[in-house]
């Protein structure tokens, strides 16, 4: 059973930025899709980036285009993959939560293409 533990979360300003952690451990494929999805009280959940850690590439909500980068980092056995946020928005509150399957066919940002989740951690954005 894989397993995901998101770290990073807190509140800051409009215009501040915050890096995400996603420690995945316990995977028995060689590469995944991960993806990071934020969740709003009353709006669907929202892909906002993915990797395909096998050869690297990742995909990009355009809401969160040229502010966030998802990045990779394995040490040992746990799989590290990090969202730089950058020049946050109000509008980019919710709980970020990250999702792992063996393989997405190119639609790591759709949620249910995910069998795999973290429990979230909250960004709060507001001055």
């Amino acid at each position: 059973q894989v397993r995901l533990m998101e770290s990073g979360g807190g509140s800051v300003q409009p215009g501040g930025s915050l890096r995400l952690s996603c420690a995945v451990s316990n995977y028995t494929y060689s590469t995944y899709c991960i993806g990071w999805f934020r969740q709003a009280p009353g709006v669907e959940r929202e892909g906002v980036a993915a990797i395909y850690t096998g050869g690297g590439a990742w995909d990009y909500a355009d809401s969160v285009k040229g502010r966030f980068k998802i990045s990779q980092e394995k040490t040992g056995n746990t799989l590290s993959i990090y969202l730089r946020m950058d020049a946050l928005k109000p509008e980019d509150t919710g709980i970020y939560v990250c999702a792992a399957a063996p393989t997405c066919n190119g639609r790591g940002l759709t949620p249910y293409v995910h069998g795999y989740w973290g429990q979230g951690t909250q960004v709060t954005v507001s001055s």
